[in-house]
């Protein structure tokens, strides 16, 4: 993915970089492939942050090399441990599992976890989740995915009680109201259409 903005100039995204962009008060930024370019499949992710009115802030950088059946912290809220930050109370981790290979989500005590199959084939207390298909606990009890075939796992660990900010220019609010509804189920399972 090509990126233009007018902080950092031309940036480019690919499987060994990450970009996290802290839009703050008013951003400006240009994405695209060009003809010539390998098949992109990506996420974009967009986590509402705690106050209105910041500064903005782009953070492109190198991924540290994964390593098979662990679990990698790229994301998290600022002042903590990982190398990329945003601004709230949300860790992002992912993990390449081999088939077979079991790991627990990571967790904060009292936060809420959502995980992602990008890739693959995972089974968690005996339902499977296939590519592009995710689930969310609240139990506060470990909860461990096992590869039924090679997988990547995108994993989420969210505060519930962190304050956001509903202003800005992306989304209505809709999607945070529908997951508020969930609130009480120990685990749940979507679908997205975007396989």
């Amino acid at each position: 993915m090509r990126h233009n903005d007018r902080t950092t100039g031309n940036l480019i995204t690919d499987p060994d970089h990450l970009m996290v962009m802290n839009a703050g008060r008013s951003f400006w930024h240009e994405e695209r492939t060009l003809a010539g370019d390998p098949p992109l499949r990506m996420l974009q992710i967009f986590v509402r942050p705690h106050t209105l009115d910041l500064e903005p802030r782009i953070q492109h950088g190198s991924l540290a090399t994964p390593e098979p059946n662990r679990w990698r912290h790229l994301v998290g809220p600022e002042g903590g441990a990982a190398p990329f930050v945003v601004r709230n109370d949300i860790d992002l981790h992912d993990i390449r599992l081999e088939a077979g290979a079991s790991a627990a989500l990571p967790h904060r005590p009292g936060w809420s976890r959502y995980f992602f199959v990008y890739t693959g084939s995972v089974e968690a207390e005996g339902t499977r989740f296939d590519q592009a298909e995710s689930g969310l606990t609240t139990d506060p009890a470990g909860l461990v995915l096992r590869a039924v075939e090679p997988a990547l796992v995108v994993a989420f660990v969210i505060n519930p009680e962190a304050l956001i900010t509903r202003g800005g220019t992306i989304g209505d609010g809709a999607a945070w109201k529908a997951a508020a509804r969930l609130e009480g189920e120990k685990t749940c399972r979507s679908r997205s259409s975007h396989k």
